[in-house]
């Protein structure tokens, strides 16, 4: 009997030591910008943002994008400018208040002067994280993007959609899996340096937060699917509606699968720094 209570009193007074000298051990969980597995999408600042009020939430086991937001899901994911393969349990994603406030988010203006002269036009904010489609300096769509990282950056100025590939891979990065070449499907190269590296807007995995080596990633569910087997009924497909708006109708139809040549493609003005990521969650 004495021996119980001597490990019961031992095993109390761990536990306050544990609360007290390290409260983090003891107390609700939360996400962690050194664990990618609990990294916080809230620390992100977008300008953007400034006038919409939004929460914290964190992912729990039994989370889904589409059991926690039903049919507005898909508003959410881009608010966060993520997709369901990596909104997953431990981290933290942005909440409106009022789903109404982003059912037509759209970070970039809806005329620009730059594109009133081109019947078709790419903004890429890097500020934003995000891509819209001009015509005539008019946005008739836009989409979530992930630029390149720290060291790895997109380059910025006005470059033209110049080669366009379909099935396009890396010839630099493999899968997750190790077991093929990183798929960049629905391919549209910008610009080609002076080491001969080349620049594409292409379909990639997009985990709410610039994550590329220098390219720029769109939605594409699709390609997730056939490589990773998620999410199992694709529904994002930026890349491709993006991919086919930029090529034209003609070209697309027509289109083989090879890497081709574009002839007076639109063209890509890329602008902008990196978003600030802020040193703890804002209150």
């Amino acid at each position: 009997m004495l021996h119980r209570v001597v490990c019961l009193i031992l095993g109390v007074a761990v536990i306050i030591a544990a609360a007290v000298f390290d409260p983090k051990s003891t107390s609700d969980p939360v996400a962690s910008p050194q664990d990618r597995a609990r990294e916080d999408l809230s620390r992100y600042e977008y300008p953007s943002m400034a006038g919409i009020k939004w929460k914290a939430h964190f992912v729990r086991p039994q989370d889904s994008m589409e059991r926690l937001f039903r049919d507005d899901w898909i508003y959410v994911a881009r608010f966060n400018r993520i997709d369901r393969r990596h909104t997953y349990p431990g981290m933290t994603i942005k909440v409106p208040e009022n789903m109404d406030d982003i059912q037509n988010y759209a970070p970039l203006p809806v005329t620009y002067e730059k594109a009133r002269t081109h019947a078709k036009y790419i903004l890429l904010s890097v500020t934003e994280q995000w891509l819209g489609a001009y015509e005539y300096g008019r946005l008739v769509f836009s989409m979530p993007a992930a630029t390149g990282i720290e060291g790895h950056l997109a380059p910025t100025g006005i470059f033209r959609a110049e080669a366009y590939h379909r099935r396009h891979t890396s010839s630099l990065y493999r899968t997750q899996k190790g077991d093929a070449q990183y798929p960049m499907d629905y391919a549209i190269r910008f610009h080609i340096d002076e080491e001969r590296v080349s620049y594409w807007i292409h379909a990639r995995d997009l985990p709410g937060r610039p994550a590329s080596h220098g390219c720029v990633g769109v939605f594409d569910e699709a390609m997730q699917h056939r490589v990773y087997g998620v999410p199992d009924k694709p529904v994002l497909d930026d890349a491709k509606k993006l991919y086919a708006w930029t090529i034209g109708e003609a070209a697309y139809r027509e289109d083989n699968g090879t890497q081709q040549l574009l002839s007076d493609g639109p063209p890509i003005e890329i602008a902008g720094d990196l978003p600030k990521y802020l040193p703890r969650p804002p209150k």
